[in-house]
């Protein structure tokens, strides 16, 4: 059966100067704890431009975007946005109103 999802996250994030491979390490880091989130369905880290990263993540429901604000790699990602990040990271909470997904 294909997963359905209905909500999601997308967070921006701008690495300081010089910072651009650790960021790109961070997010690659964060999938092994991904994966031990049975209500994430969807996570994807993105290089959008040399500076410009992103995370976008979707879930079944709000239950499960909650439990994954509440979960590992949002705290590792607070914990590290001083050192990493030229700016906040921008968390917005996103409706999918279409997907397709493997199954």
């Amino acid at each position: 059966m294909v997963p359905t999802v209905k909500v999601g996250l997308f967070v921006r994030l701008e690495a300081k100067p010089g910072k651009e491979a650790e960021v790109a390490q961070f997010l690659k880091s964060g999938l092994g704890i991904v994966l031990e989130e049975p209500a994430t369905t969807t996570w994807f880290a993105l290089k959008l431009a040399p500076s410009t990263f992103a995370i976008f993540d979707a879930f079944a429901d709000d239950k499960g975007r909650q439990a994954h604000l509440d979960g590992r790699v949002a705290a590792a990602l607070k914990a590290k946005a001083a050192e990493l990040f030229a700016k906040p990271p921008s968390i917005e909470k996103v409706d999918v109103l279409a997907s397709k997904l493997p199954g």
